[in-house]
């Protein structure tokens, strides 16, 4: 099979993906099978061909999702006296949104079990920390849902009593690696160019399900065409080809095309599609776009149309999207919203794609434009609590800009992040926003 990964959970999860994917897949008993009997079902299901009646049309071509989608115009240059404040609220927004998430990113806040769902845990340990629900601020360390429900909580560094920085995380250390991308290729870079800056600098612990895959996939390649190179790496034994790991890799591709969301969307595709396919790729081409114009539209309904536009219409992402944002606009609270949700992606992984893109949507609309709550509604929500604290915060930090984001939020952070990668280890948030928003102004010109 693949390193790191037992056979075992590589069919139980390839099962899943393929279901997922509109294949007729058979019911297969597991118990005791050997490696070799396990690898025969793995190939089984590689071979399945979607069904002619599945409702959706989800190619992986740059070029044939572009066909398929409504089509996006957009293009628009940020307000150059905005600029600085917008490229210091994007990376603040995004490490505030990872840190607030970071401390309930575990069982069972991510997936529920049978008693209650994530979002309810959430709930649980707000209301036992006396602390509002959905959260406004950092989560405390300290709730009597500890001892009440048996709850605990992650990363005694990010929890409000103790931050005094960004501890390390692979969501702030991919926006760190977009920015080292942006600055070595621009967006002339390939599948290939991103599989070199991995092995450069992520150690394989660093790594995860399809992340984890495509990078040992891309140095046990047996292919010499490119494309086919592509297509291992993605492809091989990667059963988590359409989770959120490509979707939180995207941001800065729309910090560096600002006002373009088109170019966005298909710089974050030479990225995604490394490691990922279908919705996996759409959910990062999305981000990207929804970074990129929120540079020049205030209003969040807005920014998602306009990101919706680069991804295929005939997929389950747009799809799924659509449902987030009525449900955010027709519900009457955050609770209202996150039973909807859960009703309609309690089958997905909590850390799918799909799921997490709509709960980010579903946050900025019901958000209102306010930072906190926003990034709040998204952490409450469950599933990817601090990936999507992450894309929300992004997004809400740049239409808001660092002024606009609170100082309760900001101030505890001490301006410094923790990336694990040379020279951002630690680093100055202020500086990085600061190389991102020179690196616009030389792409710009």
């Amino acid at each position: 099979m693949i390193e790191g990964f037992s056979a075992r959970e590589l069919v139980e999860e390839e099962i899943k993906q393929r279901r997922q994917e509109g294949c007729a897949v058979s019911d297969y008993d597991l118990t005791g099978l050997s490696d070799e009997e396990l690898e025969k079902i793995y190939l089984e299901l590689s071979a399945l061909k979607v069904k002619a009646d599945f409702p959706f049309y989800e190619p992986n071509d740059l070029d044939e999702i572009l066909k398929n989608s409504d089509g996006s115009s957009y293009k628009k240059e940020p307000d150059k006296k905005d600029l600085h404040d917008k490229f210091y609220g994007a990376w603040l927004g995004r490490i505030i949104g990872c840190i607030m998430g970071k401390p309930v990113e575990r069982s069972p806040y991510g997936g529920g079990d049978e008693n209650f769902a994530g979002w309810e845990y959430v709930k649980l340990w707000q209301q036992g920390a006396s602390d509002p629900f959905p959260p406004d601020n950092y989560i405390s360390g300290k709730s009597s849902a500890s001892e009440k429900y048996s709850l605990k909580v992650n990363c005694p560094d990010s929890l409000k009593e103790n931050i005094r920085f960004a501890e390390s995380d692979d969501d702030i250390r991919y926006l760190v690696l977009g920015l080292l991308i942006n600055e070595k290729y621009g967006n002339d870079f390939t599948p290939s160019d991103v599989a070199g800056m991995w092995q450069k600098y992520l150690p394989l612990s660093m790594c995860f399900t399809a992340e984890r895959a495509a990078l040992i996939n891309s140095v046990t390649c047996p292919e010499t065409d490119p494309a086919k190179q592509v297509e291992f790496c993605h492809g091989n034994r990667n059963p988590y080809r359409e989770w959120i790991g490509a979707q939180i890799r995207a941001d800065h591709y729309g910090y560096y095309n600002a006002g373009d969301p088109l170019a966005a969307a298909k710089s974050a595709y030479n990225d995604a599609i490394f490691s990922h396919v279908k919705n996996g790729v759409y959910g990062s081409m999305f981000v990207a776009a929804l970074t990129a114009a929120a540079f020049t539209e205030k209003d969040a309904e807005k920014c998602i149309e306009i990101a919706l536009s680069v991804i295929p219409n005939t997929s389950r992402l747009y799809a799924d999207v659509l449902f987030a944002v009525k449900a955010a606009k027709s519900s009457s609270n955050a609770e209202e919203l996150y039973s909807s949700l859960w009703s309609r992606f309690s089958s997905l992984s909590p850390v799918h794609t799909n799921n997490n893109a709509a709960v980010c949507a579903a946050a900025l609309i019901k958000g209102g434009g306010d930072f906190a709550k926003s990034v709040g509604i998204a952490v409450g929500a469950g599933w990817d609590t601090d990936c999507n604290g992450a894309t929300v915060g992004s997004v809400a930090g740049i239409i808001s800009g660092a002024e606009g984001i609170p100082d309760y939020l900001k101030n505890p952070l001490g301006d410094t992040l923790y990336s694990s990668i040379p020279d951002f280890h630690p680093a100055k948030i202020s500086l990085c926003a600061e190389r991102s928003e020179k690196l616009y102004l030389s792409r710009s010109k």
